[in-house]
């Protein structure tokens, strides 16, 4: 049939693999570096994939191409679901290039692992809180299993910079989401909504600067919030300039 259907010049592609990311329905992959459309019938055309491309290597164009198949779409999501538990995942695959694959870092930390970090021969060395990868918002996918039963962390780009106990007071035993709205030119509730709806969230804590741009990652995420349609304990600090909390 003839139909609206993802193309991809891989002639423009970087393999950035923000496309494989966007693609809700796992019609994309990296392939040799390259985004390459593996599955027609997971495509359905609606382009969720274009507007994040950095080369504009990805447009719609309307040629004879499989039926979009939602069923089959479902289907794959559901295996993806079974197969995947928290201790499998270490990196799956179809999330795009090697450096944007999600992966888990490290579980919610147990009272003696914590114990260990804190009572490091090392003192003052500083502890890495990361437990996930990535963790810039657009490149996440919306499901995966470090999000169940996690505690979201929504912060600006800029807040670790200017705050300097950020992995201590903020990040720890939380899945840690960045951006900036201004830089990505994107407004992230539709994702964050996705996230949120679909998975195991616990809270939601808002990280933001003092300036006026991150009040678009402060509102992207009270919409996502309130259209995910759950009771979520959630709360938003303010950094100044200067490292200060102004808020709680």
């Amino acid at each position: 049939m003839i139909r609206k259907i993802v193309h991809i010049d891989e002639e423009k592609c970087n393999g950035c693999g923000i496309c494989a990311s966007a693609c809700h329905e796992g019609a994309i992959e990296i392939v040799d570096g390259k985004a390459k459309l593996m599955r027609e019938h997971f495509c359905d055309g609606f382009g969720d994939c274009l507007p994040g491309c950095p080369t504009g290597a990805i447009t719609i164009e309307e040629r004879e191409a499989p039926a979009y198949s939602e069923a089959a779409v479902h289907a794959a999501q559901q295996k993806k679901s079974v197969n995947l538990s928290p201790a499998a995942n270490h990196a799956m695959p179809g999330f795009g290039c090697p450096g944007s694959r999600s992966m888990t870092l490290k579980s919610a930390e147990t009272e003696e692992e914590n114990k260990k970090a804190d009572n490091t021969s090392n003192a003052n060395r500083a502890v890495s809180r990361l437990m996930q990868w990535p963790c810039q918002i657009k490149l996440l996918p919306t499901q995966a299993p470090f999000y169940q039963g996690a505690k979201l962390l929504i912060a600006a780009d800029c807040s670790a910079y200017a705050y300097a106990n950020m992995h201590e007071d903020f990040m720890k035993g939380k899945i840690t989401l960045i951006g900036c709205p201004k830089l990505d030119d994107v407004d992230y509730t539709e994702k964050l909504t996705e996230i949120i709806a679909c998975n195991d969230i616990k809270s939601v804590t808002v990280v933001r600067m003092e300036v006026p741009c991150c009040g678009g990652l402060q509102r992207a995420a009270e919409n996502a919030l309130k259209n995910s349609g759950k009771f979520i304990p959630w709360q938003v600090l303010t950094i100044s300039r200067d490292g200060e909390i102004l808020d709680a």
